[in-house]
């Protein structure tokens, strides 16, 4: 079968199209015909060796070779030993959140284990249904940790990115009141996902969003990376969520909790995001659809556009 895979890491050339064979699931594993896989940022920093530079796995080299992608839509095609929630012919998303593996989404097919596979919503597409769960994902998993009550108010930086976007959506369900922050060109788009205040970019969060809500935000779910600029907009002894390690991560000032959202695949948490998807409370977005062989195109314009949604990539 045909996959993409990385031997060292580099700029979007390094990714290379290999005939591989096909992988076999294991117990507790269900093997997946690859119907879409989306484009995510992850995918460029394990690509480059950021991750291996960061400590998140382990160096190029210590596998022969490195697959790239996380997010699928695809048909279960075989089962392994001990699976009975999932059977062949479903219809399923799923989340490769191993980074050691030597192949990803980017395939023809994949193995994941089967707590990592839920069924996919019927009232999209599967291409639209590829930009689930990494971003879905990490947008509960943020709103979870920062355990904000109904009535709440909450910033959402990168609010109409594919992580931000999805968090206005999730939070305005919950019946959060969520203030956006986005360039000034997305405030019609955030306001449409959920958000009832908007704050453009550019100008001094802090106070624009104390201008908002006197003395600040009771929670913050920073997908922007805006860092201090978006803690200095919670409240003393409020929450702020980073959806990235490192720098990215302020200091715990005031009182304020700070937690990282380390995403997990997560069979119940994704057949939640599904239901949402069928009920018209989460909207799949899709920037553009390439053949898989040009992977290296769609990293490449993953890092150069401005993309509202994700690149998909079909076998």
């Amino acid at each position: 079968m045909h996959a993409i895979i990385v031997k060292e890491p580099g700029g979007p050339d390094v990714l290379e199209s290999a005939d591989v064979p096909s992988p076999v699931p294991g117990p507790g594993q269900v093997r997946i015909r690859v119907a879409a896989a989306a484009v995510n940022p992850v995918d460029a920093a394990t690509r480059s060796g950021a991750l291996a530079d960061a400590g998140l796995m382990p160096p190029f080299g210590s596998r022969p070779a490195v697959g790239i992608g996380w997010d699928v839509a695809g048909t279960v095609d075989e089962v392994g030993p001990g699976v009975t929630r999932v059977a062949a012919g479903d219809e399923v998303i799923g989340l490769k959140d191993r980074l050691d593996v030597p192949l990803g989404a980017y395939a023809e097919v994949i193995v994941l284990d089967a707590d990592a596979v839920a069924p996919a919503p019927r009232s999209v597409s599967a291409i639209e249904a590829a930009t689930l769960p990494l971003n879905g994902l990490t947008a509960l998993q943020a709103l979870d940790l920062l355990g904000l009550p109904s009535g709440a108010t909450l910033l959402v930086t990168g609010a109409a990115g594919a992580v931000g976007g999805y968090a206005v959506e999730l939070a305005a369900h919950r019946g959060l009141r969520v203030v956006a922050t986005a360039s000034a060109s997305d405030e019609s788009l955030v306001r449409d996902l959920g958000a009832e205040m908007f704050v453009p970019r550019g100008v001094h969060l802090g106070d624009a969003v104390r201008a908002l809500v006197p003395g600040g935000v009771e929670g913050a779910l920073d997908a922007a990376l805006l860092s201090v600029a978006a803690l200095d907009a919670v409240r003393n002894t409020g929450t702020f969520v980073a959806v990235s390690g490192g720098p990215s991560t302020p200091v715990p000032l005031r009182g304020i909790t700070v937690h990282n959202v380390w995403i997990r695949a997560d069979a119940t948490q994704l057949a939640q995001l599904t239901a949402l998807v069928d009920e018209n409370h989460l909207t799949p977005r899709v920037a553009d659809t390439l053949p898989l062989h040009e992977a290296p195109k769609a990293h490449a314009r993953l890092e150069g556009e401005a993309l509202r949604g994700r690149l998909v990539l079909i076998p």
